[in-house]
């Protein structure tokens, strides 16, 4: 089965190590018998969805779409009918092409809040190598 360390967990969350402390603290995270503590890969896999839906977005507004990443502009580049708009959302770096119109009437700019919602027929998954022993 595989585990994760504290500093790996905090990581792929997207908080602090003292947060998934905590977390471990309160009994909402399990641990291993290791030693440095290890958190099992299930658990920290559940423990994402949980906490992705106690953070839902408003229930005023209802959508098909499942990746959702809220996060700042970063960069906008207007080039004509198009536009290329780059957010940072925790770890994830998300790009959007989109017309220039839109952009505009959204007025989108370096420091703005944003939501991205990703719909894709073709996702590509990716293992680390190591877990093909």
């Amino acid at each position: 089965m595989t585990s994760y360390r504290i500093s790996e967990a905090a990581r792929l969350l997207g908080v602090s190590d003292d947060t998934v402390r905590r977390w471990i603290d309160s009994g909402a995270l399990p641990v291993t018998g290791d030693s440095p503590a290890r958190i099992p890969g299930d658990a920290l896999a559940a423990h994402a969805v949980t906490s992705a839906d106690a953070h839902a977005d408003s229930p005023d507004r209802l959508s098909s779409a499942r990746n959702r990443f809220t996060g700042l502009v970063t960069r906008v580049q207007i080039d004509g009918v198009m536009a290329q708009v780059d957010i940072q959302a925790g770890p994830h770096r998300v790009v959007s092409l989109m017309s220039a119109e839109a952009a505009r009437e959204l007025d989108l700019q370096p420091g703005s809040l944003a939501v991205a919602s990703i719909k894709a027929t073709t996702v590509v998954v990716e293992t680390p190598k190591e877990n093909h022993s």
